[in-house]
């Protein structure tokens, strides 16, 4: 009864408290909510709780609101067999612990699909050596262990360690005991004592299996992490498991022998996976990511052998094959970085990938003298992978800063590893990801136990192995409420739907589960004032009701929008939406306003600049060329594009002012009433861009932007005009910086739209700008206007001295060239004059649906700009090299 009654207090007082920042509690009302995975069940049965529910070992709780199970508690120790069923939520009081240490040998059994979970800091579960925990979820019906605040909805993308965690304590080797056979360490948060000689020990199963919200501080500077393996041996079976957001480390070995498969580490705040003790099991399809709002994290992987003796054995050498690290940019006592093996560990790692935002620290380390030995033996291993960050290595030095060991010339040196652009949305390599095809198959080469592979990382490009059973990756499953700064209102389409409106001074995270609702501009930030980031999850679909429906990310703010190839962002209409009839104009785009060059700005003082963006969306402008506006990746716009105000359609995506700090690719816009994409000044550099049925140009510039571009397909449907359209400026042609971007590999496939106002075209180059244009294939079929012109003396004059460029391309269309770059010189006579330039009469041999067949040497623009990619083709894409799979619409062939 004592335990029930603290079980309302704790109850209340959460309702209270959570009443006084606003929300409404009532700790009895029912409710159908899912705390399962996604798409996963949370449990089974329902209905109002009734007395009789709790089997006699656990006492009666009082139900939650949002949940329609009831509860029971369990506290003390277990010394009988018993199961945990999925018709009951589980509440733990205290440290629960399976079984006494090597004594009173115990099963605890969770069927499929149930959820326990602790209601404070001090609730945690304990199995304990000799016992046993058999916890077999499914995909559909993931375990889950929680908090409360997790179950009432009000859990935060950014909470943590509101309760304890799981602790295995097991009988396997530990280099701490000098005699294995009388082993007995005390285990973190007064846990019990773990380590033996027993090295397939077994302590159970857990698959299936997610921890959320936990890592409380136990003990005065005792936090326990989300799963702790103790001593745990090779006999126990861990596949499917999650730790999310836990505010210690995420997993730790401490020795033993166990290994796990498909792990999931997201959020956690200090180390995601940490190592010592002597562990030797291995891991094989593990992803770790770092709190995708940028909160609080230290390492990827902590790995030691030992603190007391980094020479103790046995030593811990684990070995680990694909696993994707992906690292956030937190700045504080302990930074966000990737790997740091040290303490006199060893490893074998094999198909890794470590990417890291910009701000991120190092991404590999090796900081003590064991183990850079091992390294240097080449006991340590780490090959066929991928370290792609800002800062990726760093070296190991002695007192007087001397470097005794260069990690980046040992990485580099060991086989298949390199450092470049794995080319990722989110984890999920996109289909042109140099890690595909890359790998070692370590079952093969290193042992039978691994599955067979032949891709670095953690997933292979195809299958998402984390679908159905994680929590936070999939907009698959409802959110249970909206999240801060965001108004639920009446469901539109059958989800939860969240309004955003006016503009917002702090930083704003959509999250998977819910649809989002523009009302009106929608602004991040103000003008270089309260600058706030939106953070866009993958999945995430965002639609406008209306054309007055856009949204705008101001001067000094960001965007973070990172989907995925199987998950992309989508913004749309509300007519898509619903499954209405679409068509160009629905509502009105996205807008990012940034610091960046304008020809426009005066330039004496450039920090007074003040544009007005189209659409009233606010100014842009200034003298920062690598000003950050965010980052956004494998996202679409569509059936964007209204006239919000006369004469002034919006286009579907508006990069003014935009800096090369400011991170793009994989972007689409799909049917919108004016231009596709345009850059108003600044200096974005964007690669694998679409552009499909636009009713305008597709790509335009203007007012002196000076950035890159690499594999773009226009594709005309209906209604169009140019596939580019470009000026430096309307106003002044000699403006400066004159526009002058550098552009590869792009595709431009016209059609035959013809109206009194304009035709499917190809390229227009005007009012003085200049470009450098590369491997470009631009066709259509007959009846398509001119697909290469020049109409201002301006930007004639920079064409007929090759100050502007085009080579390794190909015209093939009805309509090739128009006009002169000089009196002496057609447009057709400059074009054919530079390298590697040709025509064909016809569409049918440049492309087979958007694929290039055009067989010809493509110029290396790598050689130029480490931007740029080196490949063997012109235009934008081909059969072999389509990136455009998997997230794009409107396409015969992606």
């Amino acid at each position: 009864m004592l335990a029930r009654n603290l079980f309302k207090l704790s109850a209340v007082a959460m309702a209270l408290a959570l009443s006084a920042c606003g929300g409404d509690i009532v700790i009895n009302a029912g409710g159908e909510q899912n705390p399962g995975g996604d798409g996963g069940s949370g449990g089974g049965g329902g209905g109002t709780p009734v007395e009789g529910d709790c089997p006699s070992w656990a006492t009666e709780g009082d139900a939650i609101s949002g949940q329609n199970l009831p509860v029971c508690e369990i506290t003390g120790t277990l010394t009988q067999d018993r199961t945990l069923t999925n018709d009951i939520l589980w509440a733990l009081d205290g440290r629960v612990a399976v079984g006494n240490d090597e004594a009173d040998s115990t099963v605890l059994s969770i069927e499929a699909g149930t959820t326990l979970f602790g209601k404070s800091g001090a609730d945690f579960l304990v199995v304990r050596r000799g016992s046993q925990i058999m916890a077999e979820g499914t995909q559909n019906s993931p375990i889950v262990m929680t908090s409360l605040q997790n179950l009432l909805g009000t859990a935060t993308g950014t909470d943590s360690g509101q309760w304890g965690g799981l602790v295995l304590l097991g009988r396997a080797p530990s280099n701490r005991c000098e005699d294995l056979s009388a082993c007995s360490i005390e285990a973190e948060g007064d846990a019990g004592p773990y380590g033996g000689n027993l090295e397939d020990d077994n302590s159970g199963v857990l698959r299936y299996v997610q921890v959320r919200y936990a890592g409380y501080e136990v003990l005065p500077d005792n936090e326990l992490n989300g799963i702790t393996f103790a001593g745990v041996g090779s006999g126990t079976t861990v596949e499917h498991i999650q730790v999310y957001n836990n505010l210690d480390d995420g997993i730790e070995f401490f020795g033993g022998t166990v290994s796990a498969k498909y792990v999931v580490l997201m959020g956690n705040q200090d180390d995601s996976l940490d190592w010592d003790a002597g562990w030797n099991g291995r891991l094989q399809h593990v992803l770790i990511k770092h709190n995708p709002y940028n909160a609080k994290a230290n390492r990827g992987i902590e790995a030691d052998n030992s603190s007391a003796d980094f020479n103790a054995t046995p030593r811990s050498r684990p070995v680990i094959s694909n696993l994707t690290i992906l690292t956030n940019e937190w700045d504080g006592d302990d930074d966000a970085e990737g790997i740091l093996l040290r303490r006199g560990t060893s490893a074998e790692l094999h198909n890794v990938i470590i990417a890291g935002e910009p701000g991120t620290g190092e991404c590999f380390e090796l900081n003590d003298d064991a183990t850079v030995a091992n390294a240097n033996s080449n006991d340590m291993q780490f090959t066929h992978s991928i370290i792609s960050c800002s800062e990726p290595f760093k070296a190991t030095v002695d007192a007087n800063d001397n470097v005794t060991f260069d990690a980046e010339a040992w990485f580099l040196g060991q086989e298949g590893n390199s450092t470049v652009d794995p080319l990722l949305g989110d984890y999920m390599p996109s289909a042109v990801s140099p890690a595909l095809g890359a790998g070692v198959n370590v079952a093969n080469q290193v042992d039978n136990w691994f599955d067979e592979v032949d891709y670095i990382g953690a997933f292979d490009g195809t299958t998402d192995w984390t679908e159905g059973w994680t929590y936070g990756l999939h907009n698959t499953v409802d959110a249970m409420s909206c999240p801060s700064g965001t108004t639920q209102i009446q469901s539109i389409t059958g989800r939860l739907n969240c309004e955003l409106n006016g503009t917002y001074t702090q930083d704003v995270h959509l999250q998977v589960g819910a649809d989002y609702v523009l009302d009106g501009l929608v602004r991040i930030g103000n003008d270089n004032a309260d600058n706030s980031t939106l953070y866009i999850d993958p999945g995430v679909t965002i639609f406008g009701q209306g054309g007055a429906d856009f949204l705008v990310i101001a001067r000094g703010s960001k965007i973070s929008a990172e989907g995925r190839p199987n998950a992309p962002i989508v913004m749309t209409s509300l007519q898509d939406v619903i499954g209405a009839n679409t068509s160009s104009g629905q509502w009105g785009g996205l807008v990012l306003l940034g610091n960046g060059v304008s020809n426009k700005c005066d330039q004496a003082a450039p920090e007074n600049c003040a544009i007005e963006a189209e659409g009233d969306a606010g100014p842009y402008g200034g003298g920062i060329e690598d000003d950050n506006s965010g980052k956004m990746k494998f996202v679409r716009v569509q059936h964007a594009g209204y006239e919000v105000l006369p004469d002034n359609e919006l286009n579907g995506i508006t990069f003014a002012g935009i800096g090369s700090g400011t991170r793009l690719s994989f972007l689409q816009v799909h049917q919108n009433l004016d231009d596709g994409i345009e850059f108003f000044g600044g200096s974005a550099n964007v690669r694998y861009m679409v552009t499909t049925a636009i009713g305008d140009d597709s790509l335009d510039w203007a007012d002196g932007w000076n950035g890159k571009v690499q594999f773009m397909l226009v594709k005309h449907d209906g209604e169009a005009n140019r596939g580019i359209e470009a000026d430096n400026q309307s106003g002044n042609f000699t403006a400066t910086p004159i526009s002058n971007p550098t552009v590869a590999n792009m595709t431009i496939i016209g059609n035959d739209y013809t109206s009194a106002d304009k035709d499917s075209e190809g390229v227009l180059l005007r009012a003085g700008t200049t470009a450098k244009l590369y491997n470009f294939v631009i066709t259509g079929p007959a009846g398509m206007g001119e697909c290469l012109e020049f109409n201002s003396d301006e930007s004639m004059a920079l064409a007929a001295d090759f100050t502007t460029e085009m080579t390794h391309s190909l015209v093939a269309c009805d309509e090739p060239f128009k006009g002169d770059v000089s009196a002496t010189q057609t447009t057709e006579q400059w074009f054919l004059a530079q390298e590697g330039n040709q025509t064909a009469a016809t569409m049918a041999e440049a492309v087979n649906g958007i694929f290039t067949i055009f067989d010809t040497t493509a110029r290396d623009v790598s050689q130029d700009d480490d931007f740029f990619v080196n490949v063997p083709f012109i235009g934008a894409v081909t059969e072999d090299y389509n990136w455009t799979q998997g997230w794009t619409v409107g396409l015969e062939s992606n």
